[in-house]
């Protein structure tokens, strides 16, 4: 496979494009089609820590792909009113407390509590202390002592990095096609795709094809009928409203998720901005509605109308069929509540980069693609609904979510929990142990037991070592400064674009 065409730009295509030129070199051709007559949905703007990974595999400065993208950092999420009004948490990044012999630390703590003693979990967390104090700074880990247990990620303008990427992909030999696609040709004994021809009347053939054409998957779907897995039973939100408006101070290490009455509002703070949004349930509340609750919940004045987006919550049966993946939006959508969009771009790549065919595509290998991707989506897809089932709101669109029927694999996990505070993460899933517990706890699941290990500690070393796990997590968050000092010190943008909406965070 020499030659890699990548249909449609975005986020996904110039992710893939700097990904495919970074590790194939000189070993491929990579040609990516895209239209400027064509608006892209912003697939990203909030993320997870790999993006780090991805990144710093491509040789990208930090600072500079910050301050390019209008970023700022991110040490978690905050969920606002998610078991009633007036109630939250944080998903924060990295870890809660520390492993002290074969258990967990979270099983130290529900002894604790078992106990009367009113210990509160993220306070033995560096990330989510830092948030409560608008904290960031880079953490040198040194030998010898503890790890400092932060993880973190970013907020960015979404545009602005796939403008980025391309710069950066074009310097390593992508070409860049201009011109909408008119028609995708096949082979007519095996229904592999062969070329695109656009509009224009350009033909450009290829040996591996991308789709990173959105919604439709005009190659994945339109040509190659890959199927869709409609989710929308589980997590019927299928709209979102999404509109800019000006910075405010302070500004927050974090993103934020507030309930509202028939679905949630995103917040993403960046230097130039910041990004909101309401996805919701077009059954449960009628457009104008939704628009007018996303403009009563800003934190500054609009500046731009709000744009509202159709979706449905599912994936492809199929992600790769014959000579062609399907990235991004074409590959399917989950509402951002955990900042996962670019991270599924992100994992889809080094999946392909793995199984990458030689010079024949092999059954075993698509086989094997599509098995890890399934795996993938259905536990985030999991994490997700768990939000859902155990909220504490009473409006009709909670209720109906609370009482849904739920997959048996996250029905599994919440009877570990409930039982004796058990956490599984198998073959590598997304989300850690951390992840789950703070959202398990967060949403109000508190487990029954936990582990019998954690009886071996005396009542006094069981409170010194509370105490001290809760005194690590102050001391490297107070070494952080300010968010907004670290940023104008080290990775401050240097002007201000005006302003994009992006529909996705």
């Amino acid at each position: 496979m020499q030659n890699f065409v990548i249909a449609g730009g975005g986020t996904a295509g110039w992710m893939a494009a700097a990904a495919l030129s970074r590790f194939l070199g000189k070993q491929a051709n990579i040609t990516l089609v895209e239209s400027d007559a064509i608006g892209t949905v912003g697939v990203g703007e909030a993320t997870i820590p790999q993006i780090r990974l991805f990144n710093h595999g491509l040789g990208i400065d930090e600072n500079a792909f910050v301050a390019a993208t209008q970023g700022s950092f991110k040490l978690g999420i905050q969920f606002d009113g998610w078991t009633g009004e007036g109630q939250n948490y944080i998903h924060a990044f990295g870890n809660v407390g520390r492993q002290l012999g074969l258990t967990s630390y979270h099983h130290y703590w529900l002894r604790a509590l078992k106990n009367g003693i009113t210990t509160d979990l993220w306070s033995a967390s560096p990330c989510a202390v830092a948030s409560a104090e608008n904290r960031f700074g880079r953490v040198e880990e040194k030998p010898g002592q503890l790890p400092s247990g932060v993880a973190y990620a970013y907020h960015f303008d979404a545009g602005l990095y796939a403008k980025f990427l391309r710069q950066h992909a074009e310097a390593g030999g992508v070409k860049r096609i201009e011109g909408l696609i008119a028609e995708v040709t096949q082979d007519c004994e095996n229904g592999a795709i062969q070329l695109l021809r656009l509009e224009s009347g350009q033909v450009v053939e290829g040996d591996f094809f991308i789709d990173c054409t959105g919604f439709h998957g005009l190659l994945i779907e339109g040509a190659l009928n890959a199927g869709y897995h409609d989710w929308r039973h589980w997590l019927p939100c299928d709209r979102a409203v999404a509109v800019p408006c000006e910075t405010t101070q302070p500004l927050t290490p974090y993103t934020r998720a507030s309930a509202r009455k028939a679905g949630w509002q995103w917040r993403i703070p960046l230097q130039h901005r910041t990004g909101n949004g309401h996805v919701y349930s077009s059954a449960h509340i009628a457009d104008d509605e939704a628009a007018s609750i996303l403009l009563d919940n800003l934190d500054g004045a609009a500046l731009d109308t709000p744009r509202t987006l159709q979706f449905t919550t599912g994936k492809r049966k199929r992600a790769w069929v014959k000579n062609c993946v399907a990235l991004g939006l074409s590959a399917g959508f989950m509402e951002p509540l955990e900042s996962t969009s670019i991270h599924l771009i992100q994992s889809a790549i080094a999946r392909l980069l793995q199984l990458l065919p030689g010079n024949q595509i092999a059954d075993a290998d698509i086989t094997e693609y599509n098995r890890q991707t399934d795996f993938e989506w259905e536990r985030i897809r999991d994490f997700l609904i768990l939000h859902y089932h155990a909220n504490g709101r009473n409006e009709p669109f909670w209720q109906a979510v609370r009482d849904t029927e739920i997959p048996d694999s996250l029905a599994h996990k919440i009877a570990l929990f409930e039982a004796n505070g058990r956490i599984v993460r198998e073959h590598e899933e997304l989300f850690t142990e951390a992840g789950w517990l703070q959202v398990l706890v967060g949403q109000g699941i508190v487990p029954e037991g936990y582990h019998p290990l954690a009886d071996q500690l005396s009542e006094k070393d069981l409170s010194e070592f509370l105490k001290l796990t809760g005194q690590h997590a102050k001391t490297v968050a107070s070494r952080m400064p300010d968010h907004s000092k670290y940023i104008a010190r080290h990775c401050a943008a240097q002007q201000q674009p005006s302003p994009t909406n992006r529909i996705v965070a």
